[in-house]
């Protein structure tokens, strides 16, 4: 945002030189990233005006000009191509200082006389971009008014000063002059002058001539239109040319360039139509239908979807709503008279169509920062009155307003004693009150607190904590005490579960494992391929309020489909032999407004290993899962951990998976995959999967680590095959034979399973080999017989065992 400084002086006078202005805005929140003094060392270059213009005798692209400089005529000699007779330039005379140091003297050309210079914007220090078209590529050509001999510096405000301004996204109000000349106020306690809007108007009555209707009014809640007649277009005064020149914005004609002036002067973008062109002199704003098609003000043909607002005619589209204007309704050189258009539109709406089309104005960029609804109508008269001071047009009586609603404006709280909290200051209420005035808010005193009316400009202001850093920058950020920290000092490092987590994942990479991360919003259909019922209490998920997709509307409950996702893009590119893990949260609805996260693990396998050339390819199949989590388990010195055929989640296969228990606690499962689940994900190779919470793990693992010695004396190794029913489980068997072994029993291994011949019906074989071991003497063998035996002993009472 640029702002140049005589502008903001026409509303305030602060006192202040640009430089000071600058320092001090700076310094309560509005930065101002740089000052531009326009003036550049010209001296003695004045308006002269061209009374006549011969061809040069000896030269076909010269001319010979006898300019008017007031009180002399003199004779200058140019070779630009767009002077005409009556022209008002901008002229060097002999002795004038242009920049860069250069000097005029008087010349001769092909013989012929010349006192002088004729200049260009350029020649000028003024950036030809933002002249006029007729003035670009040639002499400048100066507004009709302009009076002669008067200096050319003044006229084209180049003794003023621009502050570019650098606004935080809160600060959108200040994208208008005039709150810019307030923050001025604020800063220096001086009173802002605001212009009058005063006009005269004909007996015709708008609503005769014009009407709007209004389809859609999420996306336009307020529209307002004037109709101005009689306006004969030219160029704009020099003073709003400047202005304009200041803001990077470049003249056109004065209908046009009121429009841009009243938007930088008070934030509301506008739109003038040619009235004649409006087809039913109608407005109607509603939403594109499908593929609809419209040329804009660049040539170019637009094509719309029914998100587009646009603002149509009574038969088509005349403009991009808060976007750009149609070409069928431009205002040209013909118009002579104008419909204005002021509205607030929809800022999301505003966005998404500047974006879809690739259109960033001046306008829409407001729009999109969301308006002032009470601004608006104060901006189209503010435009109508321009147009009939420097159009010569002639203001229809009346508006068309749609908005018919009471704007409430908030008022929030402000208490002395919270202020002084947060700031550490010791501000008494009158000074808090002086900085109310000075922002212009209004407030009623109540008992300790202040209730404080917020103007409708500053959207920025909605808490308390809002207003009190408003307290905070115009009393001085510097005037905050400067105070150290206190308190106990603490060492950051990760928590315990942190420690733990990063420790079971070194594990699984050092077995062989690849860690994958997958994302923790998931698609809903996500838990229909993992077959989970209506009831499921998996299905009971958190909503994201404003998802990135609907690919990612919801937080996981399991990490099983992103593992499962992540199998199947590896299949669809031929890779089939997977081991992966993934440590993150799960999420499930808490009691509380933020849901419950878990930090779990989840790893899965399929395919097989690679084989070498001395061993076999292993399977990667549920035994090597099982084996990996019985690996962790003795890393993590858990030794009360078991599988049980309950409590399965639905995606996993009925009669090849299991729970995991530890201290009798569920802390997971593990198991192959259901068959329709992998048909649903197109996975060729079996796949197993296993998730498992971290915190019980955590809590049931030792803290230190503890050193035990080998033992020094031998062991002794005996081996029992029992026959067992079929439906009894290993696991059981060999928990019974850890419970009876006692101190001497050091392990227990299974190491074959046998069902067919010599078994019968409904039993299987079991074949264990258990270690003996003391760590203070050497056991002799009736200490062992006596163990064996009584184990035996206690497995046929309890599960009806024999040994074979």
């Amino acid at each position: 945002m640029k702002v140049a400084y005589q502008w903001l002086k026409q509303y305030i006078d602060s006192g202040l030189s640009p430089a000071e202005l600058a320092s001090k805005l700076t310094m309560v929140g509005l930065a101002v990233e740089h000052v531009e003094f326009l003036e550049k060392g010209i001296k003695n270059v004045v308006v002269g005006q061209i009374k006549e213009i011969t061809r040069h005798p000896q030269a076909d692209k010269l001319v010979i000009c006898q300019v008017d400089m007031g009180e002399k005529t003199v004779q200058i000699v140019t070779g630009a191509t767009n002077v005409r007779e009556g022209h008002k330039v901008p002229v060097a005379l002999v002795g004038a200082k242009l920049p860069g140091g250069v000097k005029m003297k008087a010349a001769k050309l092909r013989g012929i006389e010349s006192y002088g210079m004729l200049c260009s914007g350029e020649e000028l220090g003024i950036d030809e971009t933002y002249v006029s078209e007729e003035s670009r590529g040639g002499i400048m050509i100066l507004h009709p008014d302009v009076p002669v001999g008067k200096d050319a510096v003044e006229v084209l405000g180049l003794d003023d000063a621009v502050l570019e301004f650098e606004l935080t996204p809160n600060r959108s109000d200040c994208l208008s002059v005039i709150n810019v000349a307030r923050e001025v106020s604020a800063v220096s306690g001086k009173e802002i002058t605001l212009p009058k809007i005063e006009f005269k108007e004909t007996e015709e009555n708008i609503n005769d001539i014009a009407s709007v209707e209004v389809k859609d009014e999420e996306l336009c809640n307020r529209y307002v239109a004037r109709v101005v007649k009689g306006v004969k277009l030219g160029p704009s005064p020099e003073w709003m040319q400047h202005f304009l020149r200041s803001a990077g914005i470049r003249p056109i004609n004065n209908v046009v360039d009121i429009s841009n002036y009243v938007m930088l002067e008070m934030g509301q973008p506008l739109h003038t139509f040619d009235y004649n062109r409006l087809v039913g002199h109608k407005i109607i704003v509603r939403r594109a239908y499908e593929e609809e098609k419209m040329f804009t003000l660049d040539g170019q043909e637009r094509i719309f979807g029914s998100d587009t607002l646009l603002i149509c005619d009574g038969e088509k589209p005349v403009a991009v709503a808060g976007v750009m204007g149609g070409l069928d309704t431009e205002v040209t050189e013909k118009t002579e008279n104008i419909l204005i258009e002021a509205a607030r539109f929809h800022p999301v709406s505003i966005r998404r169509t500047s974006r879809m089309l690739g259109l960033r104005s001046e306008s829409s960029l407001r729009f999109e920062k969301g308006l002032d609804v009470s601004n608006v109508k104060n901006a189209c008269d503010r435009a109508a009155q321009l147009m009939a001071e420097f159009c010569g047009g002639q203001v229809v009586n009346g508006v068309i307003d749609t908005f018919d609603q009471d704007i409430e404006l908030l008022k929030v709280p402000l208490r002395i004693a919270r202020i002084n909290q947060i700031l550490g200051t010791s501000l008494t209420r009158e000074e808090v009150t002086s900085f109310m005035e000075r922002l212009h808010f209004s407030f009623e005193i109540m008992g300790e607190e202040m209730i404080v009316t917020i103007p409708p400009y500053r959207q920025d202001i909605t808490r308390e904590v809002d207003l009190i850093e408003e307290v905070a920058r115009l009393n001085g950020y510097d005037q905050i005490p400067v105070t150290l920290p206190f308190g106990p000092t603490t060492e950051g490092r990760k928590t315990r579960l942190q420690e733990f987590a990063d420790n079971v994942k070194n594990f699984f990479v050092g077995v062989g494992l690849v860690e994958v991360i997958t994302y923790s919003f998931i698609n809903r259909k996500d838990l229909d391929k993992i077959i989970l019922a209506e009831d499921c209490p998996l299905r009971k998920t958190v909503k994201v309020k404003n998802p990135l997709s609907d690919e990612q509307g919801i937080m996981r409950t399991t990490l099983a489909p992103g593992l499962l996702a992540t199998a199947a893009l590896n299949t669809s590119r031929r890779k089939t032999d997977l081991a992966i893990f993934e440590c993150g949260r799960i999420f499930m609805p808490g009691s509380e407004k933020l849901p419950e996260e878990t930090e779990v693990l989840g790893a899965l396998v399929s395919g097989s290993l690679n084989r070498g050339w001395n061993w076999q390819a292993q399977t990667l199949d549920f035994y090597f899962l099982k084996g990996v989590l019985a690996a962790l388990f003795d890393r993590l010195e858990i030794k009360d951990w078991r599988l049980k055929a309950e409590k399965l989640p639905p995606f996993l296969h009925p009669g090849r998976a299991g729970s995991i228990h530890v201290n009798n606690c569920l802390v997971g499962y593990i198991g192959e995959i259901h068959p329709r689940v992998q048909d649903n994900y197109d996975l060729e190779e079996k796949t197993c999967i296993m998730q498992i919470d971290l915190a019980p793990l955590a809590d049931a693992s030792p803290n230190v680590v503890r050193y035990i010695p080998f033992g020094k004396f031998p062991s002794v190794q005996r081996d029992m095959a029992l026959l067992v029913p079929e439906s009894l489980a290993a696991e059981e068997v060999s928990a019974m034979i850890r419970a009876k072994g006692g101190e001497i029993l050091t392990g227990v291994s299974l190491f074959d399973v046998y069902k067919g011949a010599q078994v019968p019906e409904g039993y299987k074989s079991l074949a264990y080999s258990l270690s003996f071991q003391a760590v203070d003497r050497t056991l002799t063998d009736e200490e062992v017989t006596r163990v064996f035996d009584q184990t035996k002993s206690e497995l046929f009472a309890k599960f009806g065992v024999e040994l074979r």
